[in-house]
């Protein structure tokens, strides 16, 4: 299968499908209902109604693919650590946004290539955008606007180290988790910087930020799932940014039994020396 700007938009549109799934639900008057998964995890009608679909049309392509979804059944690792390409799915990231209903929850769809994202769709299904990432030499990011007015995104760079302290850091950090580690990091950072702006946001929605240029950095210090990051990973990726873990290495995807991810840091500007200003922070690892 090649990885070409058509695949691309045809798995846009999948997302963008899934997400009127989602929609359907999220705009009746009622709080959906919601059962709690083994890990305590919060599942609701529009999870399900937008991984059946997601699924289903997935495995109608061409390349008959393997997919690895949160709320499909799960593949043995001894199975599936013999993929060399699969597509992997969280068919409603931030889903205790959605029952919050402030709006920051996605569809995330990528494909994996030996453990790397190089296609990936993030939807945001109230605002009716969709960030698009391919990596590679037909590659780029864009972000197409609900009207479908479609716009070209790169990260942004920060300056020379020699100019961090009259530049303000942008950082990114989860709405709902973080607290006290992430605190101590910013502290460490802020020597370094006129100031620290921090936004809180749910979701994969945090690091397309990073691909647009809209923030520099997202430590993460908190459990996700690789479902949770693959797709805006590759969002990222072909914007120019990275995902790193704490030993400053690529995050890879699907060498492991477990899903989770190490603790990472999202990265805008890959050329920032971030490992000389990190060592000191001894948060413990997955």
């Amino acid at each position: 299968m090649l990885l070409t700007p058509e695949l691309l938009q045809t798995v846009a549109f999948i997302a963008q499908r899934a997400g009127a799934e989602i929609m359907d639900v999220y705009s009746r008057p009622s709080q959906p209902e919601v059962i709690s998964k083994a890990d305590d995890s919060p599942l609701t009608e529009a999870d399900l109604r937008a991984n059946t679909l997601i699924v289903e049309a997935l495995q109608t392509l061409e390349s008959q693919l393997p997919v690895l979804s949160e709320e499909s059944a799960q593949v043995p690792f001894d199975e599936r650590c013999r993929w060399q390409r699969f597509w992997l799915v969280d068919p409603l990231d931030g889903t205790r946004e959605f029952i919050s209903r402030n709006g920051e929850f996605t569809v995330n769809i990528a494909l994996i290539d030996d453990g790397q994202p190089v296609l990936g769709v993030v939807h945001v299904p109230v605002s009716g955008v969709t960030y698009l990432g391919l990596v590679g030499d037909m590659g780029g990011a864009w972000r197409i606007d609900a009207d479908g007015s479609r716009h070209r995104i790169q990260k942004a760079a920060l300056p020379a180290v020699e100019q961090w302290k009259s530049c303000v850091l942008r950082v990114v950090a989860s709405r709902r988790h973080g607290g006290a580690e992430i605190e101590a990091l910013l502290t460490q950072l802020s020597g370094h910087f006129a100031d620290i702006e921090k936004v809180s946001m749910g979701s994969s929605l945090k690091i397309c930020l990073l691909a647009e240029g809209k923030a520099d950095l997202y430590p993460r210090l908190a459990p996700t799932s690789e479902w949770d990051t693959a797709a805006a990973h590759a969002v990222l990726k072909a914007a120019g940014g990275e995902i790193f873990d704490q030993s400053l290495e690529v995050l890879e995807y699907n060498r492991k039994a477990g899903m989770l991810n190490p603790y990472f840091l999202a990265s805008a500007d890959t050329s920032a020396p971030w490992i000389s200003l990190l060592h000191e922070i001894n948060s413990p690892r997955q």
